[in-house]
């Protein structure tokens, strides 16, 4: 600092130290406000309000109040009132509101936690704002900034929460009632004689939601939270959920409910009617850390609706499939399920099962377990019918190998021959096939079932602290590309077992060339691809193919192969002037026209 700059500064203290002494303005006097509220609930904890209204020391009440009544006009009274908060609990959420607005500011779970063991705040007032914003007489005026007189009482084993804004001769009132379980809190507001201060255009809630960061993988929460919503002519729709760039959506027509989803848990609100439209938006913002998504959903209330009473529900849980799909229709969508067939599968055979098992067992690495056991039991005939398949194969290699050294460097005729055969002994090559691919839905369901189960989330089995992520035994200096920067054991014993499964099988299998080292590259991209998947998943992957190694033995120790083989030669006696299938004529004039077109484009060449 120079010697002008050290003179300048010492001048302005000068100046500021006379102002203060002498002309500085009276401080004004305040009175203390007292307010008659109902008794509060045992249930309920209350914040202490501020002692007194603070003023700024260089603005005069006047003017204050003159600039309260420019932006606010007739709602001026409410401008400058103290902030209340009221915390009202049930079984499984905390809920603190505001008087400020009259809106609710935190949400807190009660019987989960964050990834760093804090109790998990889904509304964090920090990050979740709503606004309440009306036309009076061509200004905007915005609700949760003007203080309502808050009133509690208990309705039976409810809680109700009212807050009342008036100046005696217009009133708007919102209420919230709290169940003593569950997640919801219904919502309603209502006016009074508004005709005479608002213009009758439709009111705009806003809700601003930044996704407090509550897991660990951060980059897979960005990845499964959106904006979800769904319309009352049934049109169910969302924004694009593993996008981090800004998305947007126009819904012009009526809403019955918006969401804010994220993996394990969603806030929402449902209107008992609908909005009248409304625009939703998400974005990221990279450089906080803290923050998954930030959402925010602009919505329009008919001022009809307002005026008379507009009621609707918020959301405020876990996704549970049970408890999902009673809160609205299609609400059950905020669990990601998959897709096409994927959802039934889950939704009609893996949840029941897997909430049954809960009622006897608590420990969820032995309901995984028992699942496995379950689900191969089902599919027990359709395995049973591949391995016959694969055996009757088996059982006609010789005869295959002869055909095969018999028209050497042919393929076609080798194929038709084949074809021929398999006629005659009553083998449907694709009949091995049907079953495999039947067993395909179920295992892709559980692809998405076990990584978004919320009832798997921090619930540790053996090595694996949480069977809703993955297990990591080795957190490695380096990062390598597809795979990660930690070892999942459960990956690893899976993609070990998978190798072992197939070798097995190809000992026992037809398959010839390219085709029998192609097989062993699935399990090495699973190894890649499920590095970072779900423990939960992998484990049941693993053990899913220890018991189909235990299936396979055992088929083997059962099936008669001999036996097989001799009726096999039975039927190719029965059957050798037997007129083909149409499907079988339609298979080998399909391979005869391709030979022909072989041999044409062989010589032109």
């Amino acid at each position: 600092m120079d010697r002008n700059q050290f003179t300048g500064l010492i001048l302005m203290f000068g100046l500021l130290a006379v102002y203060f002494t002498w002309f500085a303005p009276e401080p004004p006097v305040t009175e203390e406000l007292t307010t008659q509220e109902e008794p509060i609930a045992e249930t309920i904890e209350q914040a202490s309000p501020a002692d007194s209204i603070t003023t700024l020391p260089t603005v005069s009440d006047s003017a204050m109040a003159s600039l309260n009544v420019q932006k606010y006009g007739a709602f001026a009274f409410a401008a400058q009132g103290d902030e209340s908060v009221q915390t009202i609990e049930n079984s499984e959420m905390w809920i603190t509101f505001s008087n400020k607005g009259g809106r609710i500011i935190k949400v807190v779970l009660k019987k989960h936690k964050d990834y760093l063991g804090n109790p998990l705040v889904l509304v964090d007032d920090t990050k979740s704002k709503t606004d309440l914003i009306v036309d009076h007489n061509g200004r905007k005026v915005n609700l949760s900034e003007l203080a309502f007189k808050p009133t509690v009482k208990n309705i039976g084993d409810t809680t109700q929460i009212s807050y009342v804004l008036t100046d005696g001769n217009f009133s708007i009132v919102q209420k919230y009632l709290i169940p003593p379980t569950g997640f919801e809190v219904a919502y309603s507001v209502a006016g009074k004689n508004l005709n005479t201060i608002l213009n009758p255009s439709d009111i705009n809630y806003n809700w601003n939601h930044a996704i407090n960061r509550a897991e660990n993988n951060l980059e897979d929460g960005r990845y499964n939270s959106n904006v979800r919503y769904y319309l009352s002519n049934g049109d169910y729709d969302e924004l694009a959920e593993r996008s981090t760039e800004f998305e947007d959506e126009t819904l012009g027509t009526q809403v019955k409910w918006v969401s804010f989803k994220q993996k394990f848990f969603t806030a929402a609100i449902i209107a008992k009617t609908a909005f009248k439209s409304g625009y939703v938006t998400q974005t990221v913002n990279f450089a906080d850390t803290t923050s998954v998504k930030n959402l925010s959903m602009q919505m329009l209330i008919p001022y009809s609706d307002f005026a008379n009473g507009f009621d609707a529900r918020y959301y405020f849980g876990s996704n549970n499939y049970d408890i999902l799909k009673k809160v609205a229709p299609e609400f059950e969508e905020n669990l990601d399920m998959g897709w096409g067939p994927l959802p039934l599968v889950n939704k009609y055979l893996i949840i029941p099962i897997f909430h049954f098992l809960e009622r006897f067992f608590t420990n969820y690495g032995i309901i995984i377990l028992i699942i496995v056991v379950v689900i191969r039991l089902l599919l027990a005939p359709l395995t049973w019918k591949s391995h016959m398949s694969m055996a009757k194969m088996r059982a006609m290699k010789p005869e295959l190998d002869e055909i095969k050294a018999k028209h050497d460097g042919d393929m076609q005729k080798a194929q038709q021959e084949q074809m021929k055969l398999y006629q005659q002994v009553g083998i449907n090559p694709v009949s091995g096939c049907i079953p495999m691919l039947l067993q395909m839905p179920i295992l892709f369901s559980l692809f998405f079932f076990f990584p978004n189960a919320v009832e798997l989330r921090q619930q540790s089995f053996l090595w694996a602290h949480d069977l809703s992520t993955y297990d990591s035994v080795l957190r490695l200096p380096f990062e390598i590309p597809f795979y990660g920067d930690h070892v999942s054991l459960f990956t690893l014993l899976m993609t070990l077992s998978t190798i072992l499964y197939t070798w097995s099988n190809s000992q026992i299998t037809t398959i010839q060339g390219p085709m029998k080292t192609l097989q062993y590259m699935m399990p090495i991209m699973f190894l890649f691809v499920l590095n970072s998947y779900a423990s939960g998943l992998t484990f049941y992957y693993f053990v899913s193919n220890m018991v189909t190694f235990g299936q396979t033995v055992l088929f083997r120790k059962i099936i008669d192969e001999d036996k097989i083989h001799a009726l096999l030669q039975e039927n190719k006696k029965k059957n050798a002037n037997k007129k083909k299938s149409k499907f079988q004529q339609r298979l080998e004039d399909a391979m005869k026209a391709n030979q022909e077109a072989q041999k044409n484009k062989k010589k032109k060449k």
